[in-house]
């Protein structure tokens, strides 16, 4: 059997998998498998439970060999949960991929779902396939699984080594992986990372990513005095926290959101090269392709000058997560206390991470807020910004995969708009980092309804089965891409 014959011949076994119902019957048991929160012993034993039962015969089938190690800030960080690492050597003078997912899921919020689902059963409505976890990130890490399976099974080999880690904090900011990953720097060492996560660009469109942007959560506080007073005798002489914090917050952004704090707006992240990739990626919201639960993307808002692509995926954002002041559902005739606010910036390369917090302390205190409290909880981890060069040659060698494989012609982005620890990989270990995606901006997940789009499995499984397939002969460093 030729190359060929067996790439092609291995695509087909991933097809026929899924259109069999054989991804449905099996990935239904990783659905079932409530992995939700590295925080308590009963979670913990989930975790157990995925790793021995879930994707361990999985591995086992394929001969790798598998062990679970403890993070090394267990008992210091209440969410730093455990870490897989198996690892399947044909020769160590092959290439070696490292393959990288998240075993844990956000809280399963199984009262808001919509009549007929729940978060831990995989049930098919039409396209979509809902469970928790599905799409964040559980079929993202299968799908690799399975196509390391019709490699092998078609071949009777790889051709390259592997190494699969896995681990439980993704949801909670990955604490420990970068000291695991520094600590492990030989057991993890590999030529490319290989990984999936996040939506696509749009859901019928290939896309490969090379980072993501980094994401920072910090609170600001107006705190004055304990208790509420009433507002009849107290109004207009006690200091307002609400309206303080309200204003203090409208100061970091412009009234359509663009950034007013001068140290949050990057510097250098918007290169020619960029724009180029970025200007290939338009237009973003097209109506024509925007499927049911996708909002359509507000012109007037973010930075002015920059495309809707530009403004996600090489410019920094501020949000509002939460507000804290009284009960709108029963609202007191009193003055408050306090008021608080979560927010968070999500950043991109160019933009200093150790001076997101203190460059708003210094804004606020120029303007006069210095009654506002700023801080960033200990046991929040800030994910950097990462970018590896869109020009690497093992990009170019995953576009032309992919495209071979789907006659699609894949989007190429800088970076992913979410955050991922990709700094663990491409500054810790550095690896070139490659990531396809296979879920959609619309897929719901960290809110009730979470779900997968059945072709974008379908197709996912024969572009990550063709990839690996590729990845023997592998990308030709000596030729430019």
């Amino acid at each position: 059997m030729t190359r060929q014959e067996a790439r092609q011949t291995a695509v087909a076994k991933a097809h026929a998998y899924f259109v069999s119902g054989g991804f449905e019957e099996e990935f239904a048991e990783a659905i079932a498998c409530p992995t939700c929160s590295p925080e308590s012993d009963p979670a913990r034993k989930q975790f157990q439970r995925y790793f021995d039962d879930i994707v361990g015969p999985q591995l086992a089938a394929m001969g790798f060999e598998r062990s679970v190690y403890q993070n090394p800030l267990a008992g210091e960080v209440a969410a730093a949960g455990p870490f897989l690492v198996a690892q399947r050597i044909e020769d160590p003078a092959l290439r070696t991929v490292l393959i990288y997912g998240h075993a844990d899921t956000v809280a399963g919020m199984d009262a808001d779902w919509d009549e007929g689902l729940t978060p831990f059963t995989l049930t098919r409505v039409g396209e979509r396939l809902y469970g928790r976890g599905g799409a964040d990130n559980k079929v993202q890490h299968w799908i690799a699984i399975k196509a390391l399976r019709f490699v092998k099974e078609t071949k009777g080999r790889l051709g390259f080594n592997v190494k699969l880690l896995l681990e439980t904090g993704e949801e909670t900011g990955s604490p420990g992986l970068r000291d695991f990953c520094e600590r492990n720097r030989d057991l993890l060492a590999a030529d490319v990372l290989i990984a999936s996560d996040g939506p696509r660009l749009q859901p019928d469109r290939p896309t490969v990513f090379m980072g993501a942007r980094g994401a920072a959560n910090f609170e600001l506080a107006a705190d004055f005095r304990d208790g509420a007073h009433h507002s009849g005798n107290w109004g207009g002489l006690l200091k307002d926290p609400g309206t303080r914090l309200i204003h203090a917050i409208a100061t970091l952004t412009g009234p359509r959101g663009q950034i007013e704090v001068p140290e949050w707006r990057p510097r250098n992240s918007l290169t020619d090269r960029v724009r180029e990739l970025l200007a290939a990626c338009e237009p973003l919201d097209d109506p024509a392709g925007r499927l049911p639960g996708e909002p359509e993307i507000d012109p007037d808002w973010g930075e002015p000058n920059l495309s809707p692509a530009e403004r996600v995926f090489g410019w920094n954002s501020f949000a509002v997560l939460a507000l804290e002041l009284g009960d709108p559902q029963t609202p007191a005739n009193a003055i408050a206390g306090k008021a608080r606010a979560v927010c968070q910036l999500r950043f991109v390369v160019g933009t200093d991470q150790n001076d997101i917090v203190p460059a708003v302390r210094r804004h606020l205190d120029a303007l006069g807020f210095s009654d506002i409290q700023v801080k960033m909880d200990a046991d929040d981890v800030a994910m950097a910004a990462t970018r590896v060069d869109p020009d690497s040659p093992w990009v170019g060698w995953a576009r032309e995969s992919l495209a071979a494989t789907t006659g699609k012609s894949p989007a190429i982005l800088p970076n992913l708009g979410g955050s991922l620890p990709n700094d663990c990989f491409s500054d810790v270990l550095g690896l070139p980092t490659i990531w396809v995606p296979h879920s959609y901006r619309g897929c719901s997940q960290h809110a009730p309804n979470e779900h997968l789009l059945a072709p974008l499995v379908d197709e996912g499984l024969q572009m990550m089965t063709g990839l690996f397939a590729d990845l023997e002969a592998g990308p030709d460093f000596s030729a430019a891409v």
